[in-house]
């Protein structure tokens, strides 16, 4: 184990969910429909999630009582707009208890605006490659914003705004089949001639919208609430350059884009990292002999935060916020070790002079990890997948002791 030492004052320790993931029965959601077709990507549908719409008193409770003083989430756009134009009053109200139940809690609330979900109407339109999509995206942000505001401290556009360009650097190709025989499908079976999801969608296409769509979603919750500390979140994987002559720039460039120049438009950037990506003069190379592998099949590597952050910090001035760490294991003992090592790489980088202001572990629960399903267990909390009880793991006392002692 590390030596910690006492880390900032009002440093934010928590545990994050999304909404999709987490909530269950989004049926308005453009991954409900995809995971329910014949021949989905997916490997099984989310269903009833954890049920964390009705639980979510419970999880926060939770949370508090581990010890954290921050608490992700994101809200459901297809349940807060169902149909174009149309907001349910009751979803913003759900979404307001949920706030109020984190400062009562003594929970800083730090909020996602879109977690890759997006309303099936709004797929079936082209989504964030429509022409009007960055806008239509802005006035779902305006308006809840307008209605959840003042209870948000911290907030995000998107969680990882980047990913198409993660996905497409992972896919290499793979699955593409798939993946467009079950878009196609969707959008016959939503009467539409397109159907766009962020997390299947071409990167070419759809990044350009997803950067507009930021950008004016920004202007849009500044202008409704400017009180609010709106940050960038980013998927920042290590990118490690193997030999000479090798392509890690290249890697790191088709990783980034021109997302890192946005963080200097925001009040922090936000660091999301889990692995690192070895890359010879000829492109990914595979992992090192006898390297330990996540459930994910990523290997092993809580070093690489330290090397995102030191990343971030070089890329901007704004401050850094680890806003997602995390591993999927059935084997509690590593995730233990795997958050007392990402912690160390944490001390470092603050000893080195870096304003790293946050530490937040995914995930809160075992929930629906997309494609994969229920197969991988990120979670902190094991929810049974029948009565939904909860059971804290011994990691969660881990690192809500190190969160209440504010240790890093």
């Amino acid at each position: 184990m590390s030596s910690p030492k006492t880390g900032p004052k009002g440093f934010l320790w928590g545990t994050a969910i999304s909404a999709h993931q987490s909530e269950g029965g989004n049926i308005n959601s453009d991954c409900w429909l995809l995971e329910n077709l014949p021949g989905s990507a997916f490997r099984e549908p989310s269903g009833d999630a954890c049920d964390s719409y009705h639980r979510y008193g419970e999880d926060i409770a939770l949370a508090a009582s581990l010890g954290f003083n921050c608490y992700r989430f994101g809200i459901e756009w297809a349940r807060i707009e169902p149909e174009p134009g149309v907001f349910s009053c009751a979803a913003l109200d759900h979404y307001r208890r949920m706030l109020e139940a984190c400062h009562a809690h003594g929970l800083q609330p730090m909020v996602s605006y879109n977690h890759f979900t997006v309303p099936r109407w709004y797929a079936m339109r082209g989504g964030f490659e429509a022409a009007d999509g960055a806008a239509i995206f802005a006035r779902f942000a305006a308006h809840a914003t307008a209605h959840l505001g003042d209870l948000i401290p911290y907030a995000a556009t998107f969680n990882e705004a980047n990913i198409a360009l993660l996905i497409r650097i992972m896919r290499r190709g793979r699955g593409g089949d798939t993946i467009a025989a079950m878009l196609a499908a969707a959008a016959k079976a939503s009467g539409s001639d397109q159907f766009s999801s962020v997390l299947f969608s071409d990167a070419e296409r759809i990044n350009a919208g997803l950067t507009a769509a930021h950008k004016a979603a920004m202007q849009a919750i500044r202008a409704e609430r400017s009180t609010i500390t709106l940050g960038l979140l980013l998927t920042m994987q290590q990118v490690e350059g193997i030999g000479e002559n090798n392509l890690a720039a290249t890697v790191e460039k088709a990783l980034y884009g021109d997302w890192l120049a946005e963080a200097d438009h925001c009040d922090f950037l936000g660091v999301q990292t889990y692995t690192r990506f070895r890359v010879g003069d000829k492109g990914a190379l595979p992992l090192p002999e006898g390297a330990e592998r996540t459930a994910s099949g990523y290997e092993y590597r809580p070093q690489a935060l330290g090397a995102t952050i030191r990343l971030a910090a070089a890329a901007t001035s704004k401050p850094i916020y680890v806003t997602e760490s995390g591993i999927a294991t059935d084997d509690d003992t590593r995730r233990v070790a795997f958050i007392d090592a990402a912690l160390a790489e944490v001390r470092a980088c603050l000893d080195e002079g870096i304003d790293v202001r946050s530490f937040i572990q995914w995930s809160m629960l075992d929930n629906f990890e997309w494609t994969a399903g229920y197969g991988q267990r990120f979670g902190m909390v094991d929810v049974d997948r029948t009565t939904f009880k909860r059971t804290a793991k011994p990691s969660a006392a881990f690192l809500g002791a190190r969160a209440r002692a504010n240790l890093i």
